[in-house]
């Protein structure tokens, strides 16, 4: 996530929602443009994003566009897909239990019984119990080199 990850979004997110109802307004993002040095208002924002505000998981999505949109990384873009269908909540982590109900569904795990939470030890390295994007991208790439 080139430089950030998702819980740097996530504490991102919870700053900028100043009233605190779970989604970015234009006028929040707005502010933060601005606050960065990008000069942008309101409506100008609203051609880029659309008229509704924003979650969690869009904001990350609007991150990653917005740092990438020339970049042709197909890998790291099917990556954030990916983290996406095993981040059901929408949180912007994956937990064990959303692990493992993905790994059943697909037929990777054999039974609930699995060891989801020593999978996700292993990668979890800021040792929170559950895989931001950057610890997913590093346990999908260690089991494909």
């Amino acid at each position: 996530m080139a430089g950030l990850n998702c819980t740097d979004l996530h504490r991102i997110f919870a700053t900028l929602d100043r009233d605190g109802d779970g989604r970015l307004s234009t006028e929040e993002l707005s502010y933060l443009l601005n606050k960065v040095g990008v000069s942008t208002g309101p409506d100008e924002l609203k051609a880029t994003v659309g008229p509704e505000s924003l979650d969690l998981q869009e904001f990350i999505v609007f991150y990653e566009s917005s740092i990438k949109p020339e970049d042709g990384n197909t890998e790291e873009i099917g990556l954030l897909e990916a983290f996406k269908v095993f981040d059901k909540n929408n949180d912007g982590f994956i937990s064990s239990t959303e692990l493992r109900d993905v790994l059943l569904r697909l037929g990777l795990l054999e039974d609930s019984r699995g060891d989801c939470a020593g999978m996700i030890r292993k990668f979890d390295t800021n040792s929170d119990g559950q895989l931001d994007f950057q610890e997913f991208k590093e346990m999908m790439l260690s089991t494909i080199d």
